[in-house]
């Protein structure tokens, strides 16, 4: 099979590191514009370099807009940046371990804010243009943990599972019009941010591979694939999903977990 978005424009939030920095070079290297948004304006421009170096990407099919899309104002300075996309790709996410008796209600919002609102206010800015144009795509990044709720993040657990209902509801209003809406149901994910996580909950200065598999085994036995799960692998899930390959798959959460939610169904 071969991922073609060339002439398509996609834009892909948080995607300064791990898993949207490798979404947003996948669809680069399948043919896509890509824009990449975050916050930190060196970031993204050493995100964008980077992603120009790969083999196969224009130097003028990258660009970036740095702004804090949890605000009005941030919001309004990327879709006036971006007013039209093809491939939506809703990344941007916090996420942290926390006592679930002492997560106070300005937590609970912040999680929200992050994790959902803000991909609700860009589906519903760049939705109708792609119904209009026959064509589009809409994609969440979700966990795991929308499913298997851990103990230790309930927070980031529970709006992951509101992701869930929101595709599904937004692929129902795009129903019949070329328009597809997925989610991407990562498992646990080799990043900056994930080591930080690891080491945390390893005690101990163990050398990294020591600590991840301590990690897998104490707080991820579930895992099928017994290691964490590269950005590359879960961007080669979103990509296809972006692609006219994926075309009859809409309203589906799709996982790419390793094997870590015990369901046979996906």
């Amino acid at each position: 099979m071969r991922i073609d978005l060339t002439g398509k424009t996609a834009l892909v939030t948080g995607s300064s590191q791990g898993i949207g920095l490798a979404v947003a070079a996948g669809l680069a290297g399948a043919g896509a514009r890509v824009v990449l948004s975050g916050r930190d304006e060196g970031r993204l421009a050493a995100a964008a370099a980077g992603v120009r170096e790969r083999e196969g990407v224009p130097q003028d099919g990258v660009r970036w807009v740095a702004a804090d899309i949890t605000t009005d104002d941030g919001h309004a300075r990327l879709v006036e940046a971006v007013p039209d996309v093809d491939v939506l790709v809703n990344n941007l996410g916090v996420f942290g371990s926390a006592d679930p008796l002492a997560i106070s209600d300005d937590e609970w919002r912040r999680y929200f804010e992050v994790n959902v609102l803000t991909a609700v206010r860009l589906t519903r800015h760049y939705l109708p243009g792609m119904s209009g144009r026959g064509w589009g795509r809409v994609l969440y990044t979700s966990s795991d943990s929308a499913v298997v709720t851990p103990a230790e993040m309930i927070h980031y657990g529970v709006s992951k599972t509101a992701l869930l209902g929101v595709h599904r509801g937004f692929a129902k209003a795009a129903a019949g019009t070329g328009v597809t809406v997925n989610s991407v149901l990562a498992g646990p994910t080799h990043t900056g941010g994930v080591e930080d996580f690891v080491r945390e909950l390893v005690p101990g200065d163990l050398p990294w591979e020591e600590a991840q598999q301590r990690f897998m085994a104490r707080h991820r036995p579930q895992s099928l694939l017994q290691r964490l799960i590269e950005p590359e692998e879960i961007a080669n899930m979103v990509c296809y999903l972006a692609s006219p390959l994926a075309s009859a798959t809409t309203g589906a959460a799709v996982r790419v977990d390793g094997g870590y939610v015990d369901a046979i169904l996906p």
